[in-house]
């Protein structure tokens, strides 16, 4: 297999998943697939050298969820600073149908860094190894957002959380 066959092969294989990656991170259907398009641009443009990788699955994915926090924070200082709320409850595709509107809410008010941790844990049911190099943080920050995220998240759902994430 040649390496745009290769290409072409991670780009079908990959591209649905991280799109809900992203999506459940911003919980907007077009900036996730936006997001995920630039991630798989850029996976290209690095492709002789990703393709070596062990996981270049998680390098793209780790590329898609710094666009999309970055694009969060952005989002989240814009509304601060023209003092709108930004209403995301519209009537959109959800490549998502199973998860609560509850649960859903609670994710989307924690940190984006919070909610990628959550996303990729729990959604994606990956290690904590993986999840942290796609993050771009160590592993042991990577158990402390857990740890926040989950504890906000018992706040919110007003459920008891115990310490095992493991």
């Amino acid at each position: 297999m040649d390496s745009v066959d290769e290409y072409r092969w991670m780009f079908a294989a990959e591209y649905p998943a991280v799109v809900r990656t992203v999506y459940l991170v911003l919980h907007d259907y077009s900036r996730s697939e936006e997001i995920a398009q630039d991630a798989f641009i850029q996976l290209l443009r690095h492709w002789n050298k990703v393709r070596r990788y062990e996981a270049p699955g998680a390098w793209v994915r780790r590329v898609a969820i710094r666009l999309a926090t970055r694009d969060a924070k952005r989002e989240r200082r814009r509304a601060v600073l023209t003092r709108e709320t930004i209403v995301q409850d519209r009537l959109e595709p959800s490549p998502v149908a199973t998860v609560d509107p509850g649960l859903s809410a609670a994710i989307r008010s924690l940190p984006a860094q919070q909610r990628a941790v959550v996303v990729l844990f729990y959604f994606e049911d990956r290690p904590m190894e993986e999840i942290a190099e796609i993050a771009g943080c160590s592993v042991s920050t990577g158990w402390v957002h857990l740890h926040r995220a989950r504890k906000r998240l018992g706040t919110l759902l007003s459920e008891e959380v115990t310490n095992d994430v493991h």
